[in-house]
């Protein structure tokens, strides 16, 4: 990978400034185990169907809800397309303890495209205002265990489509949230809260109206082989967001989207998220490999191994600010590929201009054989820091161009 010629040599292209203490020696020492998600993770096996659905175009949520609810524990519903539909519309649907859906190849899971089906009560879904809560999502697994989403089938979250009682899309209510300076209240497609050993597998995930998996206070998610597939236009779009949680695998999957492609979160006062790996990923459109913004509560003991980004707006990203800011340690980057990618590294503690009285305090950050083909830029700013930023970065390669930014940070061997 490293004998690419746009690759150069990562102490050509440091500022001079930055050169203290820099010691450009090939890889580093990768004998001692990484950080990392303390489970055994292997490739799921999808479990075995009670029953089958057909589609037919309509309206399947409850046809769907009763299913779940009626198979036995340890296996799960199948949808799959007839040969004359490939869609099951649905509404809000809540996949129980040890029960799973599989989405047959070429059938579809579609949003209903109307906001009031989506309402918690609050009659807000589909409107802005300061809070942003006023949906349910498309799926939700809340306090289950042993529980999943599998098969090479689509959920489709139609955030393009013009809803039927707004006169208005999802993407477009988030657009004027912006220019509002509000919230949208919006569905996410799929919404996983205080839940244990949670499989999403080969499933394609796109159009999601909001972020497209949340992963809130748990313990065990696995997501192997997953398609994210969402334009970069439409905001507030993350990929897959661990919150506070831990025990996370993300493998051998492609994340396209309009905003974070993976975000790794420790929102105030609700614990911290730790050990996690994201292994042999590819990301195309979206905000990158974040971890923050909220990052209070502590983000502890990450691996990012093998991932190729292509037109990525940021790569490899740590950002908070003073409304969120706490520690971040033991954060691996390893065996990393960058194409068209704007912002290479960043580590932000002043993100977002936002009061507070938090801090960062980021340590134990390497950055080992991370490979940049078209120049971008490297932003350090600790300005926010409790203590200067000190990345350690090894066999790093990034091509001639590429701009650096450091305060109150240096780069380190």
């Amino acid at each position: 990978m490293f004998n690419n010629p746009a690759c150069y040599s990562f102490k050509k292209w440091l500022p001079v400034a930055a050169l203290s203490g820099v010691a450009i020696a090939g890889l580093m020492d990768i004998s001692a185990a990484r950080a990392a998600d303390t489970r055994d993770v292997s490739e799921p096996t999808t479990p075995d169907a009670c029953t089958t659905l057909t589609a037919a175009g309509t309206d399947a949520t409850s046809t769907i809800q009763d299913a779940l609810n009626a198979c036995p524990t340890g296996q799960a519903v199948k949808l799959v397309a007839s040969d004359s539909n490939s869609t099951f519309l649905s509404g809000p649907i809540t996949i129980p303890s040890d029960r799973s859906l599989i989405i047959d190849k070429g059938a579809v899971l579609q949003a209903v495209n109307n906001a009031a089906a989506f309402d918690k009560g609050s009659n807000t879904c589909g409107t802005l205002n300061s809070d942003g809560k006023g949906c349910n999502a498309l799926i939700t697994l809340k306090n289950a265990s042993n529980s999943g989403i599998y098969g090479e089938g689509t959920i489709d979250g139609q955030g393009g489509v013009e809803l039927s009682d707004k006169g208005t899309t999802w993407w477009q209510l988030a657009a004027d949230a912006k220019t509002q300076k509000n919230k949208q209240n919006a569905p996410r497609l799929v919404q996983i809260d205080n839940s244990q050993n949670i499989t999403l597998y080969k499933i394609t995930l796109k159009n999601s109206p909001n972020f497209h998996v949340v992963f809130k206070k748990g313990n065990g998610l696995t997501a192997w082989g997953v398609t994210i597939d969402t334009p970069s236009t439409a905001r507030n779009t993350d990929g897959i967001d661990p919150i506070s949680s831990q025990n996370v695998t993300v493998a051998n999957s492609n994340i396209s989207t309009g905003d974070d492609n993976v975000a790794v979160k420790a929102n105030p006062d609700t614990g911290a998220s730790r050990n996690m790996s994201f292994l042999n990923n590819t990301f195309g459109a979206g905000h990158g490999m974040s971890i923050g913004s909220e990052t209070k509560d502590g983000v502890y003991d990450i691996h990012v191994n093998t991932l190729t980004m292509n037109g990525t707006t940021n790569g490899l990203r740590i950002k908070s600010d003073k409304s969120a800011s706490g520690e971040v340690a033991r954060v691996y980057y390893d065996h990393v590929t960058m194409n068209d990618v704007k912002n290479q590294i960043v580590m932000d503690t002043v993100y977002e201009n936002k009061s507070g009285s938090t801090q960062a305090n980021w340590h134990d950050v390497y950055y080992n054989d991370v490979c940049s083909t078209t120049k971008g830029a490297v932003i350090l700013n600790g300005t926010n820091a409790s203590s200067t930023l000190t990345p350690t970065m090894t066999d790093v390669n990034l091509a001639e161009g590429t701009t650096w930014t450091l305060i109150n940070a240096t780069v380190t061997k």
